[in-house]
């Protein structure tokens, strides 16, 4: 670990009223003051000074800014951290960080400052990663999940399961050492119902994984049907603005056509496609294999249909061949203002996209929503895993909790039990960073934009 003073910028570039630049590590405090126009060695911690930031080597003055200063521990990385808040735009900003470097500070890394604050224990490795979930939020649901894992709710769940395994595996090695007195520490019953809940509790975390993958990356639904069912409309009328062009020209849509909405706090991506059906046209064609190709990859299919014509034999197969996917099927029966009468299947969801006033798209996409969540959408914000890098090591603590109940069902020996405890416990030891090596960090906190 490294404690040389760094510096970057702390907001994006552009036009903007601010722009902040961070300044932390040892000497951070003095690099700033070189630049300053006022001295800030003594200054107390937790103080703002306003006055003019200069160059150290040609003292022209580069902007009138507003310095912070938070003295070591007390700070977000818990080094000495001075943060300069400039004009915004991207001349200002950068004009003080070139003066900072030029003071002493060095370009930080990217994720280096959520790192240092890791290293020096003012977040542990859920809530430093929760840091970039945060900044990439692109949903509500993905905030509150993301808020919750860096307040630490899902770092303290894990902390007491991990807490209790430990007491009983300390227990359980402690009888090695007595294995020729025959004397027993871990009380048994105990442990069963210890393990047990273990058990369930890594069960939810690692069946929340679905649903929290959903949270981060989106809902992807692909609208599938034949040409002029539709479904260009319906992705217009989903979205809330005119994406996709429109047209009663069969075939019209070729290319996949992608647009956004959040519905019930998910961020829900739309993709229209290709109508299917054969075609001679080696671009259409093009377009029919995407929208297949589409349907095996999405997250839910919704196909839809034209009510005044009903359901052909052909889109009675090719249903039946989509629900033989993962992905859940939604049918939709649209243009049903043209046959307000006609018989419909028992799950068909009925609208009429091209009518403004049919509330029949917006129930769809809180339907589809509802459909992509399934059960784990009501878990607690704490408890949804987001994360394939937890999910892999939940799945390994939860064998070796498997493991060790049926050591201890059947009476084995109780270094086997042991062995399969100290095993739950690295795994969880990994996810919040008791347990971990420095490749892991550098995979980590790589992706993280420079300056956080």
């Amino acid at each position: 670990m490294t404690s040389d003073p760094i510096a970057a910028l702390a907001t994006a570039r552009g036009t903007a009223a601010l722009a902040v630049v961070r300044v932390s590590g040892d000497g951070a405090v003095g690099v700033a003051d070189r630049c300053f126009g006022k001295p800030l060695d003594d200054v107390p911690s937790h103080t703002a000074h306003v006055g003019y930031f200069r160059h150290p080597k040609t003292e022209a003055r580069l902007d009138q800014v507003v310095v912070t200063v938070f003295r070591a521990p007390h700070s977000s990385t818990g080094e000495d951290v001075v943060e300069i808040t400039t004009h915004g735009g991207d001349l200002a900003p950068a004009l003080v960080l070139d003066a900072l470097l030029a003071a002493g500070a060095r370009l930080a890394e990217p994720g280096e400052f959520t790192q240092r604050a890791f290293l020096n224990g003012k977040l542990d490795l859920t809530q430093a990663e929760a840091v970039a979930d945060l900044i990439h939020a692109s949903s509500r649901q993905a905030h509150r999940t993301a808020l919750a894992h860096l307040r630490g709710d899902y770092a303290r769940l894990l902390a007491r399961l991990r807490d209790e395994l430990l007491e009983t595996a300390a227990l359980t090695e402690l009888e090695l050492d007595f294995s020729d007195e025959d004397v027993a520490f871990a009380d048994r019953g105990h442990l069963a119902d210890l393990l047990a809940r273990a058990e369930t509790t890594l069960s939810d975390l690692l069946g929340s994984y679905r649903f929290g993958r959903l949270v981060r990356d989106g809902v992807r639904v692909a609208i599938l049907g034949r040409p002029n069912a539709g479904k260009s409309t319906l992705l217009n009328r989903l979205v809330g603005y005119d994406r996709a062009i429109v047209s009663p020209i069969a075939g019209t849509t070729r290319d996949e056509v992608e647009a956004e909405a959040e519905v019930d706090g998910l961020r829900l991506v739309f993709v229209d496609t290709a109508g299917l059906r054969d075609t001679s046209d080696e671009i259409e064609a093009e377009g029919v294999r995407r929208a297949e190709a589409r349907a095996e990859t999405a997250d839910v299919v919704t196909y839809v249909y034209d009510v005044s014509h009903g359901l052909s034999e052909e889109e009675h197969i090719r249903l039946e061949s989509l629900r033989r996917g993962s992905a859940p099927v939604v049918l939709v029966a649209n243009k049903r203002d043209l046959a307000p009468h006609a018989a419909l299947p028992g799950d068909a969801f009925a609208v009429s996209a091209s009518n403004p006033d049919d509330d029949g798209p917006a129930r769809l996409a809180q339907h589809l929503a509802s459909v992509a969540s399934g059960q784990a959408g009501a878990a607690e914000a704490a408890q949804v895993v987001t994360n394939a890098r937890h999910r892999q090591h939940l799945a390994a603590a939860l064998d070796a909790v498997r493991r060790a109940r049926v050591v201890l069902a059947s009476g084995l020996s109780g270094d086997l039990l042991a062995l399969d405890l100290r095993a739950a416990l690295h795994e969880l030891g990994a996810i919040t960073g008791q347990v971990t090596s420095e490749d892991v960090l550098s995979a980590i906190f790589s992706r993280f934009c420079i300056g956080k």
